[in-house]
C-alpha cells in the first residue's frame, strides 16, 4: 500500500542553524520572551551555567543568567501573571563525581528567573529561590492539585541515598509572596526509582480533568502519576514495565522517558518511551480496548526500534519523546532525540498506521545530536516546526558540531505530499 493510498504525508523540514560551535548543550525551551506571538528559544547546556534566550526572528542572542551550577532542566510560565513567561530551573544536581550517581546532597536547588516584559535591554534577569530536594534533575509547572496559583512539580533523578533508591517527588506552592521561599510537600516517596523524564499531560481522571499530571519514565517503566480530586490524594496508574532484559549488563531498567499521543477523540491513545535510562530501545504502549479511559485500559508494549548497542556505561542514545499533530491531521506523530553517536543521533518522525496494532512509519528528519526537542509555529505559517540543541555533556556524551537548530515544516498540509 501507497502513502497516497494511506493518505500520508510525508513528512519535510528544512534546518535553520540559530547556533553552532556550541560549548555546551543539553536543553531547549520555545516560548514567547518578548510577547510578539512568535516563539522564541531558551538554550543552555550545563558546563558554562549560562542561559540564554534566542529572538525570533534573527535569534539574536541575550543572556538571562549566568552562575548556574549545572543547569539541568527547566520549564516556562507566567509566574507574575503579567504575560510574560518567566523560567524556573533545577540546577547543582552533581557533586564531585560528575554524574547521577553522586549527587550533591545539599543541592537541587530551584530558582525562578522573572520576565519583567522588558526582555531587549540586556539586563539579567532577577532570580528568586523557589527551594530545594536532593538529585533534583526535572520540573513541571502548572496547576497539579488545585488552579489559583501555579506549582512546581519537582522530580529528582536519584535518591539521596542510592542511585536505586526510592525517589521522593515533591510539590513547591508559592505562599502570598511569590517572590519568596516556596512551600514544600512530598507527594510520593513510595513508588519510583531513577526517574529519567517527567512530561507534563492533563489530567485523565475522570473529575479531575481539569488539572494537570506527568507521566514518568523510571525504573518502574511508565507510570502516570495524577491528582484525583474527588479522593484529595495523588494516586498512580502504571502503565508499563519498559525494557528489562539488559539489566544485569548496563545497570539500567524501565523508561527513559516517555509522551503521550493524540488519536482521533482519544486524547491519550499511545504512549511512546525510550527505554531504558539513556537507553537505546524505542517503544509504544497501545490501548488493548480502544478509547479506554487511561485507568481502565490494558496496555500493551510494542517495541519499533533498538538503536544499536548500549555504550561501555551501559547507556544508549535516546534522550527524549515529543508528541505532537504536525501534520494538521487531527492525530499526533511522535519524534525521538538521539544523542548519538552517528548513526543513531538526530530525530526521527514516527505516524501512526494502526494504533491498535502498534503499527508506525517512520523518517528520519534531523542527523544532528539532538538532546532535546522543543515545538512551535516558529514562523507563523500554521504548521507546527521543531527545535533542537546537541547534547554535548562532560562524562556523559560530548556532540561534535554541537548546534541549536530550528526545523521548519515544509509539509503541503493541504494535501497528500
Amino acid at each position: 500500500m501507497t502513502s497516497t493510498e494511506l493518505n500520508l504525508r510525508t513528512p519535510r523540514f528544512t534546518r535553520e542553524v540559530v547556533a553552532d560551535q556550541l560549548n555546551d548543550g543539553y536543553w531547549v525551551e520555545a516560548p514567547d520572551i518578548d510577547g510578539d506571538t512568535r516563539p522564541d528559544l531558551i538554550g543552555y547546556g550545563l558546563s558554562l551555567g549560562e542561559i540564554y534566550w534566542y529572538k525570533n526572528p534573527g535569534w539574536k542572542r541575550q543572556l538571562v543568567a549566568d552562575g548556574f551550577n549545572m543547569p539541568i532542566g527547566a520549564h516556562v510560565a507566567d509566574l507574575t501573571g503579567n504575560g510574560h513567561p518567566d523560567i524556573v530551573v533545577c540546577y547543582d544536581l552533581y557533586g564531585p563525581g560528575g554524574r547521577i550517581d553522586d549527587p550533591k546532597l545539599d543541592g537541587g536547588k530551584i530558582d525562578w528567573l522573572e520576565n519583567t516584559g522588558k526582555p531587549d535591554d540586556d539586563a539579567r534577569w532577577e532570580r528568586h529561590y523557589i527551594g530545594r530536594e536532593t538529585g533534583m534533575h526535572r520540573l513541571r509547572i502548572g496547576h497539579f492539585t488545585q488552579t489559583r496559583k501555579p506549582e512546581v512539580m519537582g522530580v529528582p533523578c536519584v535518591g539521596p541515598r542510592h542511585v536505586h533508591g526510592l525517589i521522593p517527588i515533591v510539590l513547591f506552592s508559592p505562599n502570598n509572596k511569590i517572590r519568596q521561599p516556596w512551600d514544600k510537600r512530598v507527594v510520593d516517596d513510595t513508588h519510583f526509582r531513577m526517574i529519567h523524564g517527567a512530561e507534563m499531560v492533563a489530567n485523565p481522571l475522570p473529575g479531575s480533568e481539569h488539572l494537570d499530571s506527568v507521566l514518568l519514565a523510571s525504573e518502574e517503566g511508565v507510570t502516570w502519576l495524577h491528582y484525583d480530586e474527588r479522593q484529595g490524594c495523588f494516586t498512580t496508574t502504571h502503565i508499563g514495565d519498559g525494557e528489562g532484559t539488559r539489566f544485569e549488563q548496563t545497570g539500567f531498567k524501565g523508561s527513559g522517558d516517555v509522551h503521550a499521543g493524540r488519536i482521533g477523540d482519544d486524547p491519550h491513545a499511545y504512549v511512546a518511551a525510550t527505554e531504558p535510562f539513556h537507553g537505546n530501545t524505542l517503544a509504544v504502549y497501545v490501548k488493548e480496548q480502544p478509547g479506554a479511559p487511561v485507568h481502565e485500559a490494558t496496555w500493551r508494549r510494542v517495541v519499533l526500534d533498538v538503536f544499536g548497542d548500549p555504550n561501555e556505561l551501559g547507556e544508549g542514545c535516546g534522550h527524549q519523546i515529543v508528541c505532537a499533530d504536525f501534520d494538521n491531521d487531527g492525530d499526533d506523530e511522535f519524534l525521538v532525540a538521539l544523542r548519538g553517536p552517528w548513526p543513531w543521533q538526530g530525530v526521527f518522525y514516527y505516524k501512526a498506521l494502526d494504533v491498535t496494532a502498534g503499527v508506525f512509519a517512520k523518517w528520519r528528519v534531523s542527523s544532528d545530536s539532538t538532546a532535546r526537542i522543543a515545538i512551535g509555529d516558529f514562523n507563523g505559517d500554521g504548521r507546527l516546526d521543531f527545535a533542537t540543541i546537541a547534547y554535548k555533556v562532560d562524562k556523559y556524551f560530548i556532540a561534535e558540531d554541537a548546534k541549536l537548530s530550528v526545523f521548519h515544516n515544509d509539509m503541503d498540509i493541504h494535501g497528500t505530499g
